[in-house]
C-alpha cells in the first residue's frame, strides 16, 4: 500500500472493548487507503485486530492485583527485564513502520500502567523531523481520577506531545469536559468522530424475547448467576438466551447450563450477537462502550447493569445518560439479585420500544476522514 502509514497502539487489560473499537477504526483506515500497523499488548483474541491490518503483538500483559499492577499470562508480576523487552520491541516496531501518523489508544487519559514504554515512544516521536502526527484515541466517557494531580499530568503530556485528541463520541450524547474537568486547558485540537459502532448487522437468524450478555471480561459472573435464577421466576418468560462471555470458568458455565430452565439457552459466545440484538425484544447487559453501540444500532429495549466495582464510574455515567434520554432502563450492580433482575426485566419488557435516536454511530469512517484531512493539511503546509 502507498497510502499514509499509521502506527496504532492499543493495550487491552480486562475486556476487549478497547481492542474492538481500535480494530474497527483500523479497518476503516485501511478502507480509506491508509497503510496500518496495529500494535497490541494484551491477551491474543481471535479475529482482532483484523485481517486487513499489519499487526505486531508485544509480550502480553493483563491487569494484576489492584488493576494498577501488571502481570504476564501466567499471573506473575512483570519485572524490569520484561518492561525493557516490551519497550525495545515497541520502539523497534515504530522505527520499522516509519509512520506518518501515530495513534495511541487511551493514553494519556488512561493506561498509566504503560508509561514505561509509552513515554519512550513519545520521546522517539518528538525527536524525528518531520514529526508524525500524534493522536490520542479516547472513548466517549472517561474514568474519574480520584488521585490529585492525575488530570494535570494528562494535560501536561497532551500539550507537550500531542497534536489531536480524537474523541469517539457524539457531542449530543457526551462531551469531553463532562468527565475530564481540565478539558479547557488542552491546547491541541479536540475533535469528535461520533460513536464507533459496528456496521449494520445482517438480519437475525434467531429471535429471543430476552437476550442477556455478560460481556468479554470476567466481571459478569454475578449477572450470569442472577440471570439463570431470574429466568425461572418470570412467568411466561418466553425464549431467552444468555451469552456468558469467554472468561467464565468451565465449572461455572456447566453449573449455569445445568440450572437453566427449558426456555433459556446458554452460549459462551455468539459471533452474530449484533444481529441478535436487532431481533430481540429486550437486551440485558453491562454498559460498556461497544455493547451500548450495538444496542443503539439494534434499536431494541435495553436494561443496563453498569459495572461499578473498584470505583469505576464510566459505565454508570453512560447508563444513566441513556436512561435519561429514554433509551434504557438501569439496574445498579449493588441491586443485582435474581428477584430484582426479574422485576426489572418484566418492567422494561412492558414498556414501549425506545424512540428512534439520531446519535452518530459512524465513528470509524469519520475517524478515517478526519485523519485523511489532517494528513492532507500537514503535507501541504
Amino acid at each position: 500500500m502507498n497510502g499514509p502509514r499509521v502506527f496504532f497502539y492499543v493495550q487491552h487489560l480486562l475486556g476487549i472493548g478497547h481492542l474492538a473499537r481500535a480494530s474497527r477504526i483500523a479497518a476503516a483506515l485501511v478502507e480509506d487507503g491508509f497503510d496500518v500497523t496495529v500494535v497490541t499488548g494484551g491477551v491474543p483474541i481471535r479475529g482482532f485486530p483484523g485481517p486487513t491490518v499489519r499487526s505486531v503483538a508485544l509480550p502480553a500483559v493483563v491487569a494484576g492485583e489492584g488493576f494498577s499492577a501488571l502481570a504476564d499470562l501466567q499471573g506473575n508480576a512483570i519485572d524490569d527485564a520484561f518492561r525493557q523487552r516490551r519497550r525495545d520491541l515497541l520502539l523497534a516496531a515504530y522505527r520499522e513502520c516509519r509512520p506518518d501518523i501515530v495513534i495511541v489508544e487511551a493514553f494519556p487519559f488512561g493506561r498509566r500502567q504503560m508509561r514505561f514504554e509509552l513515554l519512550p515512544l513519545l520521546e522517539a516521536i518528538e525527536a524525528i523531523v518531520p514529526k508524525p502526527l500524534l493522536v490520542t484515541s479516547v472513548r466517549d466517557i472517561l474514568q474519574e481520577h480520584a488521585k490529585p494531580g492525575r488530570n494535570e499530568e494528562t494535560v501536561e503530556l497532551l500539550n507537550r506531545y500531542f497534536d489531536l485528541v480524537m474523541v469517539h463520541a457524539d457531542p449530543k450524547f457526551a462531551t469531553l469536559d463532562e468527565t475530564f474537568p481540565l478539558a479547557s486547558s488542552i491546547n491541541c485540537e479536540v475533535a469528535y468522530t461520533g460513536l464507533v459502532a459496528a456496521p449494520v448487522p445482517p438480519s437475525p437468524s434467531q429471535h429471543y424475547d430476552v437476550l442477556i450478555s455478560a460481556g468479554g471480561g470476567a466481571a459478569g459472573r454475578d449477572l450470569v448467576k442472577a440471570a439463570v435464577a431470574a429466568a425461572r421466576m418470570v412467568s411466561g418468560a418466553g425464549n431467552w438466551a444468555l451469552i456468558t462471555g469467554p472468561n467464565l470458568s468451565q465449572s461455572e458455565f456447566d453449573a449455569a447450563t445445568q440450572e437453566a430452565p427449558s426456555g433459556l439457552s446458554i452460549f459462551r459466545f455468539r459471533e452474530d450477537f449484533a444481529s441478535l440484538l436487532a431481533g430481540a425484544r429486550l437486551s440485558v447487559s453491562q454498559a460498556g462502550y461497544n455493547t451500548v453501540c450495538d444496542i443503539l444500532r439494534g434499536g431494541c429495549r435495553s436494561l443496563l447493569i453498569p459495572f461499578a466495582a473498584g470505583g469505576e464510574t464510566e459505565q454508570t455515567f453512560r447508563a444513566t445518560r441513556l436512561e435519561r434520554l429514554g433509551f434504557a432502563g438501569v439496574l445498579s450492580e449493588k441491586d443485582l439479585t435474581p428477584d430484582r433482575l426479574a422485576a426489572a426485566i418484566t418492567s422494561v419488557l412492558s414498556a414501549p420500544r425506545p424512540p428512534a435516536h439520531s446519535l452518530d454511530l459512524e465513528g470509524a469512517s469519520r475517524s478515517a476522514k478526519l485523519l485523511r484531512e489532517r494528513t492532507t493539511l500537514s503535507r501541504s503546509a
